[in-house]
């Protein structure tokens, strides 16, 4: 077997250099998308929960409505 010729070797090292960065340009070019689409996903699930009620007073409410309405009947009915 023979010495392979060094400027042959740096040349092949540079295409397959070359084509490795451009195969993880297109990954990346790829993946953008769909890194934009989750991004705007999370924005648009954040502002619901911004406005979403809280359930344990959400609880509280409710109990105190049915304690009003109780006592209402009670004395209505006297």
């Amino acid at each position: 077997m023979t010495e392979p010729d060094p400027s042959a070797v740096a040349l092949e090292l540079k295409r397959l250099r070359r084509s490795v960065k451009v195969g993880f340009a297109k990954a990346d070019g790829d993946l953008a998308p769909l890194v934009q689409r989750s991004d705007q996903t999370d924005a648009r699930l954040d502002g619901p929960e911004r406005i979403r009620w809280p359930l344990p007073g959400l609880t509280i409410l409710v109990s105190l409505a049915a304690l009003d309405v109780t006592l209402w009947q009670a004395a209505a009915a006297r």
